[in-house]
């Protein structure tokens, strides 16, 4: 600022010595602007708004602008520095958002995370928030705990033209964003974009992070810039988080079946998870070392049923409340003398390529134990123990094993025609790619294929993407591109029908060693339609379906893209 008004005076000067102080010359006038004071104004004013009086640090920004000013930054490839808050301090930054306007997710995206650089040793992911209602974090989906507000209206109508209107309003608006970590070990996100049109999107976000400990907060952009005006650290505005009760509790563990003899402290050596649930919706995994187990006198001298009842009593913040309880029933047997396989697994094929390692499959698959008093019975999936399966092609035979009583089941492994994506889950977004595939008028391109995925989101699975045959990798090409989890994008991508039958709440968890057939229809009529027909990891089958998208049908082809996922084809 202050060398901004030495420079003004120094050209007052020069003006008044060249119209008044030079003796012998016909005076003369600058032609200025009428609007010239005008227009001084307004720019000091600019810079002024610029310049928000905050009560904290400013923070040094490097770069000011994230990403490609043409938008062509892929995900995960430009980051903004580093803001590490301290315990008890709040980011609040201003920046304005520009985006490619294709897709929701092609705006602001926030990391919170430890204190160490990405990928290093000590580096977590506490969650990733995007500013289109999505985030997760290393357990999953956080969409449930995200709060929108549209001009003051929480949780809009999310249907029709709403993600339209939303691509246009984010392009160009000017976001403050504030990123608090509390110091009970919460952190605290609170977003709002003001639109060109004067409209308000906000978004809130609340996640607990190690109380004490200091975070690191950078921003992520995807196809989409931001232009950094200013950044601040203050001190915390979040004085007390509010406390809930928990309401249910589940401990998953404990065995379905045990024999006459086996202790209760048998019992609970398991490797047991507590999930507990409070009155605000919320779940977490809690310690076993809270949860009361109560005795039970005589447990596992006799065959028969035995229940095991258990409490938790701590509030969310971790101090004394209400008590909730829950129970597990465990079937007393006698000895096992003999177990035989009585239906055959679901998955008795398996597909490979460079895999490593490959796991036995048993879903689906029944066992009937027989006992020392001749009876028999089924024997639970959860009791036995499975041989390794061996990385080669053609059939054999795995070893089932309860104690020292075994029998055997028989698989068939089969090499595929190829593999997109990498056996160990490196690969990233938009980056295997399976060969483009032309669908001719009136034709169909089937996919076959196992996939194997680390499970950690939903989006590590296969991607279709439909596009023109002469801008095959042009977003102005791609008619649409649409994930197995009921999400996707394009020009046309507003035109298509979606249905599914996925449960969410295991859906990412049953990724892994899922068989799946996605079928990509040209109609012939300028219409295409897309389906996948899953058979997941626990035997079940469902389907997402995506159809009547527009597209010219005399132009399609199709490609798959994965990420964080191994796919091998059939053929």
């Amino acid at each position: 600022m202050r060398i901004r008004k030495l420079m003004l005076g120094a050209l007052g000067a020069a003006v008044m010595s060249v119209a008044f102080g030079c003796s012998g010359l016909e005076p003369y006038s600058i032609e200025a602007p009428e609007d010239l004071a005008a227009k001084i104004a307004e720019y000091k004013a600019e810079q002024e708004r610029e310049k928000p009086v905050i009560e904290g640090e400013e923070i040094a920004l490097s770069p000011k602008i994230v990403g490609a000013e043409d938008n062509s930054a892929g995900w995960w490839a430009e980051f903004s520095q580093y803001f590490t808050l301290p315990a008890g301090k709040r980011l609040e930054a201003e920046f304005k958002n520009f985006s490619l306007g294709e897709g929701n997710y092609q705006n602001w995206c926030l990391c919170v995370s430890t204190v160490a650089e990405r990928g290093a040793e000590g580096y977590v992911e506490y969650f990733v928030l995007r500013s289109d209602r999505w985030g997760w974090t290393p357990d999953g989906d956080i969409t449930s705990g995200i709060v929108t507000a549209i001009d003051g209206v929480e949780e809009p109508d999310y249907d029709g033209d709403f993600w339209a209107d939303f691509r246009t309003k984010m392009n160009g608006s000017t976001v403050n964003i504030a990123v608090d970590n509390a110091r009970e070990g919460y952190c605290v996100v609170e977003a709002s974009a003001k639109a060109t049109d004067g409209s308000v999107i906000t978004e809130t976000y609340t996640q607990k992070v190690e109380e004490g400990s200091a975070i690191n907060a950078f921003f992520i952009v995807d196809h989409s810039h931001i232009e950094f005006k200013s950044a601040y650290l203050v001190n915390s505005k979040v004085p007390e988080i509010p406390d809930f009760n928990a309401t249910s509790i589940t401990v998953n563990g404990f065995p379905a079946q045990v024999e006459v003899g086996t202790t209760l402290e048998t019992v609970l050596s398991a490797d047991l998870k507590a999930t507990v649930v409070y009155a605000d919706g919320t779940s977490e995994e809690v310690s076993m070392e809270d949860v009361n187990i109560a005795d039970i006198p005589g447990f596992g001298e006799t065959a028969g049923r035995e229940t095991i009842v258990y409490s938790y009593s701590k509030t969310k913040k971790g101090k004394f409340g209400p008590s909730v309880a829950g129970y597990a029933t465990i079937e007393v047997t006698n000895p096992v003398t003999a177990i035989e396989v009585s239906k055959a697994p679901v998955f008795t094929t398996y597909y490979f390529f460079e895999n490593t390692s490959l796991d036995f499959r048993p879903a689906g698959m029944e066992v009937t134990a027989t006992y020392a008093d001749g009876t028999t019975g089924p024997m639970p999936l959860s009791n036995l123990t499975f041989s390794a399966v061996e990385v080669k092609e053609g059939p054999q035979e795995v070893t089932l094993s309860y104690k020292d009583v075994e029998t055997t089941c028989s698989i068939n492994l089969v090499k595929g025609a190829y593999a997109v994506g990498a056996p160990d889950f490196s690969n990233g977004w938009w980056s295997t790619f399976t060969p483009d595939f032309t669908v001719a008028s009136g034709e169909s391109k089937v996919f076959e294929m196992d996939v194997y995925s680390d499970n950690l989101a939903n989006f590590h699975s296969p991607c279709v993407i439909v596009r023109k045959a002469d801008l095959s990798l042009g977003a102005e090409g791609e008619y649409v591109v649409v994930r197995e989890d009921h999400f996707g994008w394009g020009n046309s991508f507003e035109t298509a029908v979606a249905e599914s039958n996925w449960n969410w709440d295991y859906f990412a968890a049953r990724l892994n060693a899922s068989h799946v057939t996605i079928t990509v229809t040209n109609n012939g009529d300028n219409t295409a339609s897309i389906r996948y027909d899953v058979i997941d990891s626990e035997g079940e089958s469902h389907f997402q379906s995506y159809s009547g998208f527009t597209v010219d049908s005399a132009d399609v082809t199709c490609a798959l893209v994965t990420e964080e996922s191994y796919l091998v084809f059939v053929d």
